[in-house]
């Protein structure tokens, strides 16, 4: 074996962890993907016999790819909701298992979407990924200081929007089995006690369901839409949406919409409702045909 394929082997050794940390900054699975094969071509054209530690370089360079696609995309100044990734209510399939390890929930990613690139990299990095700040400071160009700033700026975003959910995911199930018990029901009562008071439900529509782009607040504007959804006739399959318990509602035999719900002290805090067809139509739902 030369010399190159032995370096091959040793970054297919890196990847699982590569494409988690690239997930998490940037939201998307195809995007993540394209940071790590960059780091590829640049380790492999690179002086890569002067590399001591080839897991701490390819983690730094994948981050400060990530970093200017996230400044990319911000100076386009384009949406960009996060790419749910699904599994068999039954549990996580071991690739998903790695890249979604420390939790990665949905609702986690969104709050990630507001913040600016380089708080977004270095909570990513420090919070989830125990970097220190002295090598986060080189990746964002700041100082160890202005870098830790920025982590705690983004965890105080983190921290209010409620985004981290209960451990329990039979818990978690329970209470989302609870909610489309109740919606399918009509029982608006009932739908009022699964719901936190301050719950948050997003919805993104896309340009062909316009209207499902909504964000609304409050258990009693959340539940009396959950109401007028129970009429449509949906099938509801559970699932696992970012390792947190969630729905794939079918129509007429297509994906409808797919549904992440955060449950924290039993009550559900966070509903996010992905219903654009075209993105839906790029997720890969075959896992609950088993």
């Amino acid at each position: 074996m030369d010399e190159l394929e032995s370096l091959a082997e040793r970054f297919e050794e890196q990847r699982p962890r590569l494409r988690a940390v690239a997930y998490r900054m940037l939201g998307s699975l195809s995007e993540a993907e394209d940071a790590v094969q960059d780091a590829w071509l640049r380790l492999s054209g690179t002086a890569y016999g002067e590399v001591d530690d080839l897991g701490a370089w390819l983690t730094t360079v994948v981050a400060r790819i990530s970093l200017n696609m996230l400044r990319s995309r911000k100076t386009r100044t384009e949406t960009h909701a996060p790419e749910p990734i699904i599994d068999h209510a039954d549990g996580t399939s071991p690739e998903h298992a790695v890249l979604l390890a420390n939790t990665v929930g949905l609702a986690l990613l969104v709050v990630l979407e507001t913040l600016v690139p380089a708080e977004r990299v270095a909570f990513v990095l420090h919070d989830i990924f125990g970097m220190p700040f002295e090598q986060i400071a080189l990746i964002v160009d700041r100082t160890p200081d202005a870098a830790r700033k920025l982590a705690s700026r983004a965890r105080r975003r983190v921290q209010a929007r409620n985004a981290t959910p209960d451990a329990d995911v039979e818990l978690q199930r329970s209470v989302v089995d609870a909610f489309v018990a109740a919606a399918r029901d009509g029982d608006f009562h009932r739908l009022l006690a699964v719901l936190d008071p301050e719950v948050v439900l997003r919805g993104d529509g896309g340009t062909a369901r316009s209207g499902m782009s909504v964000e609304l607040r409050g258990a009693d504007e959340v539940a009396r839409r959950a109401h007028s959804f129970s009429r449509l006739g949906l099938l509801r399959l559970p699932a696992l949406v970012n390792g947190a318990a969630g729905l794939v509602c079918m129509l007429d035999g297509k994906p409808f919409s797919v549904m992440a719900f955060t449950v924290r002290g039993g009550k559900i805090v966070q509903i996010e409702i992905l219903s654009d067809p075209e993105r839906l139509s790029q997720l890969d739902l075959t896992v609950l045909d088993d």
